[in-house]
Parts: C-alpha cells; sequence; structure tokens
C-alpha cells in the first residue's frame, strides 16, 4: 500500500508562522515533531521534498534541511529509499496498554476487543501544552477542586442547555471518571437492601458497587432492536425501585438509541413510582449516521435524573474526566457520598478538557468517518467469514452486540483468547444472568485489524463447535476474563 503524501503547501499550513523566538529551522522542526506526536501528520505519511517545503514556507533551503535533519536525529522523520521523508515515532514512543486486565501478560499480536474506546484525537499535544500555560492560574492553591475547574463546569453546562436541558454550573461537579460518578450516585440514592431498576444487558462496571449495597435489581431487557417500552413501564411500576440505571444513547452494548417518545413513556413511569434516573451519557457525542436531531436528554423528560458524562468515550480515556449534573435538591447527598470515592479530579487533566470540549464536545468529523468505515469493515467480514452470526448494525457507539447460534459465549471467548484475540462475552453484561448467545465487539482498530479478528474469531468458533477448544480447566482463575470499559 503507498503511504499517503502531505503537499508542501498543505504542511505549511500545519506548521503555520515560521517568526519567533530562537532559530527558525528549530521552530520549523518543532513544529513538525508536535504535528507528527499529536496525530495530525499520521505516521507512515510521507512529507515534501526538501526543495518543495522550502517554497511553500519561503524559507531557504539550508533551513528546511537542518530542520529535517534534527527530525530524523529525534525519530520523528525516516528516510526510505524511493518513500522519500516519512513521518514515524521514536523507538519506544508508543506505548500500547494492555486494556483493563486482571494479568499484564498478554502475548505479542493479541488483538484485544475488551476496551470500547479510542485513541486520543489529534490536538491532544497541543491541548496538553495549553492547560500548561493555564495552570498558574491554579497553582497558588491546593489544588482539591472538589466540584472541579469552574471553566470547565461552565462549559459541560453550557453544552446541556444547547442539547434541550437548561443547566448552570453549580448543577455540574466534576468527577475521577463515570465509574465513579455512577458510584457516587448510587450510594447517595440506594440504601443497603434497595431494588434499583436495570436494563439487561447494560455497562457492567456498576456492578461492583451494586453487589457492595446489597441492592436488588429488577431487570429489564433490550433487544438488539431497543426497548420494549411497555413492559418496561410495567416492570417500573411494579418493582418498588429507588432508582433506575439506563443507556438511552447508543445504549452500550446494544448501540440503540431510545426516541424522545419512548423517553417520555418511561420518565412518566419513573416519575409516577418516585423513581429517581441515574442515566449514563457517555456515549451520548458517538452518533455515526444517526439520521435528524438527537432526542433530548433525559432529565429534560425527567426533572428526577441524575445525568453522568465523561471524556473517555468522547475524546480520550487517559483523562479520565467525568461529571454529573444533578437536580438541586441531591446536591448535598451527591457531595456526601462523594468523599470516601473521590475528593477531586486532576486539574491538569481538566484544563486539557476545557481545551478540547471548546473545540469540539465530541468526536471530530474526521474520527466519526473512521469509526463508520470501523464499523462497517467488521460487519462485512462477519458477514463474509461467520455468517452464522447476527447482529443489527447500530447508528452509534462503539460496538456491535452479536448474537451466537448456541449459548457458547464463555467457551468462544476462551477459544478467542488461545488464537490471539480478546473481547467480552454476553454474561459479563447481564444484570439477572444469562445472555450466553451474547458477545459484545467493539469497532476501535482499524479496518485490517478488524479483518483479522473476524478470522481469529471463526477459527475459534469453528473450534468450539468441533470439540477441539481447550477446557476450562486449563484458563486462568478469571473464567469471565479481563475487565471491561
Amino acid at each position: 500500500m503507498a503511504a499517503p503524501v502531505l503537499s508542501a503547501a498543505r504542511t505549511a499550513d500545519l506548521i503555520g508562522p515560521t517568526r519567533g523566538d530562537g532559530p527558525a529551522y528549530q521552530l520549523v522542526a518543532d513544529a513538525l515533531r508536535l504535528l507528527i506526536a499529536d496525530g495530525r501528520i499520521a505516521v507512515g505519511t510521507r512529507l515534501p521534498s526538501e526543495r518543495d517545503l522550502t517554497g511553500a514556507l519561503g524559507l531557504s533551503r539550508t533551513t528546511v534541511s537542518s530542520a529535517y535533519a534534527v527530525l530524523r536525529d529525534r525519530g520523528y522523520l525516516t528516510s526510505r529509499r524511493g518513500s522519500g521523508s516519512v513521518a514515524s515515532l521514536p523507538q519506544g514512543v508508543v506505548r500500547r496498554d494492555t486494556g483493563l486486565h486482571l494479568s499484564p501478560d498478554v502475548p505479542e499480536g493479541t488483538i484485544d476487543l475488551t476496551c470500547a474506546a479510542q485513541r486520543a484525537p489529534a490536538g491532544m499535544t497541543q491541548a496538553a501544552e495549553a492547560a500548561i500555560a493555564a495552570s498558574p492560574d491554579y497553582l497558588c492553591g491546593t489544588g482539591y477542586l472538589v466540584d472541579g475547574v469552574p471553566e470547565l463546569r461552565e462549559v459541560i453546562a453550557a453544552h446541556y442547555t444547547q442539547r434541550g436541558l437548561p443547566t448552570t454550573a453549580d448543577e455540574v461537579f466534576v468527577t475521577t471518571g463515570a465509574v465513579v460518578g455512577t458510584a457516587i450516585a448510587a450510594r447517595a440514592l440506594l440504601s443497603p437492601g434497595d431494588t434499583v431498576l436495570m436494563e439487561t444487558p447494560t455497562y457492567p462496571n456498576i456492578f461492583p458497587t451494586l453487589g457492595q449495597l446489597r441492592a436488588r435489581i429488577a431487570a429489564v431487557p433490550v433487544e438488539p432492536t431497543g426497548w420494549d417500552v411497555p413492559t418496561m413501564t410495567s416492570t417500573i411500576r411494579a418493582s418498588g425501585a429507588r432508582a433506575a440505571f439506563l443507556l438511552p444513547d447508543f445504549h452500550n452494548p446494544t448501540g440503540n438509541l431510545m426516541s424522545d417518545e419512548q423517553r417520555a413513556l418511561v420518565a412518566q413511569a419513573l416519575r409516577q413510582s418516585r423513581i429517581t434516573a441515574i442515566v449514563d451519557e457517555t456515549v451520548v457525542e458517538l452518533g455515526l449516521d444517526h439520521e435528524g436531531p438527537m432526542p433530548l436528554p433525559f432529565g429534560a423528560h425527567h426533572a428526577d435524573t441524575v445525568s453522568i458524562g465523561s471524556a473517555s468515550k468522547s475524546h480520550w480515556g487517559g483523562l479520565r474526566i467525568g461529571w454529573i449534573r444533578t437536580p438541586k435538591h441531591l446536591h448535598e447527598s451527591l457531595h456526601s457520598a462523594r468523599v470516601p470515592l473521590d475528593i477531586g479530579a486532576p486539574v491538569i487533566d481538566q484544563l486539557v478538557l476545557l481545551h478540547l470540549m471548546r473545540a469540539s464536545p465530541g468526536i471530530t468529523q474526521e474520527r466519526r468517518r473512521q469509526l463508520v468505515e470501523s464499523r462497517d469493515a467488521l460487519a462485512e467480514a462477519l458477514r463474509t467469514r461467520c455468517p452464522q452470526l447476527r447482529f443489527v448494525t447500530p447508528r452509534g457507539g462503539l460496538s456491535l452486540w452479536v448474537e451466537l447460534p448456541e449459548p457458547v459465549a464463555l467457551q468462544v471467548t476462551l477459544a478467542a483468547e488461545d488464537e490471539g484475540l480478546l473481547f467480552a462475552s454476553g454474561p459479563r453484561f447481564a444484570a439477572a444472568g444469562g445472555l450466553d448467545r451474547w458477545i459484545r465487539l467493539p469497532y476501535v482498530l482499524t479496518p485490517a485489524e478488524l479483518t483479522e479478528a473476524v478470522d481469529r474469531l471463526a477459527w475459534a468458533l469453528a473450534r468450539v463447535a468441533d470439540g477441539t477448544a481447550a477446557s476450562r480447566g486449563r484458563r486462568s482463575p478469571h473464567p469471565r476474563g479481563p475487565l471491561v470499559a
């Protein structure tokens, strides 16, 4: 495959002004280094020749040659015969995580689909530099901003208002991620032994908190095509629940989007039963090819709603910044519940997110295009290599919820691990048991990687079908595999 080529004119636009303190070659080298490190110039892209860039920048050939030499010395540029100068990263700079595994011993070459999250977006380095530049305003204090950086709370509140739920900054406080925010809400609203209404499947990282609270679960199924609202509302009225944990926006893992009409009916049932809603909105910005306007936030239909947001899916999980939008009458109880878990998110990370959200509250159009390409490649590979599997292609979110022909999700998950493929089985997402026919496959990697993942899945399915897959007794003591996100 031919390397992508960056024109001299586009490179000059990205570099920007070349006047400032220090030699011009160093300014050019620093600008290109940040562009490559930041992902705005993708690794593997062929940069323009020194001669072409000289003309585009209006600088001397010596200046551009010196800048390229600096980049080569630092590992950000590689000269290849027949390919010119190609953007690269210094050896050792790329740090690949191991997902949320209980064991760090993940073999080289493993394709990890346990985490439905994306790499850092272009602009992250620039945002980090802006955060450092803004940090002196906060260094005179202790750094414990329990409610969060005021400017970030204002931006989050303004976005809720823009979405159709009028919000002020004092109705928002920042947390160390959405998992912590959800745990705070659960501890504030539930007493030991209370009932909580939950969808099944659902996001699983709420289960430890509910287990600690000895909460009883009233489960309502979410089908591959969406919610059965009549059944859901009747369950709400009969449940005796104190709170309901809901994911109406590109539901994780099914990708379903609850309509305004459905939200109104569910909200009415919750209101009549005096049930507070805890609504996970971490994927709300991940619309891909959804047609028409987004539904109003659930809180616009049901005032007694605690909304949980996060930057982990829309921007980058490494920031670990989330937030809670809460009705004012719940402020005190939420703050009291927070102290044992979270006494303030990192200020620098909040400032990074502030810069990113001012540019875009959600994913960029380029990132959306990449996700659509990956989703479609995964879907096509499944149809071609694994026609026995069934799924509904979602119009948003980050994963396919895939049905197996038999209830063998755990066996397939373990067999896939032997083939160098990791993903989460359906029982991990079950609020009330079952879901043994289901697996979750995020489409957050490249189309080529996802096609290879499907090949490995096909081999695992064949081994389970013919009885040659390894038995559970040979496996690790964590049969449900790694944690998922």
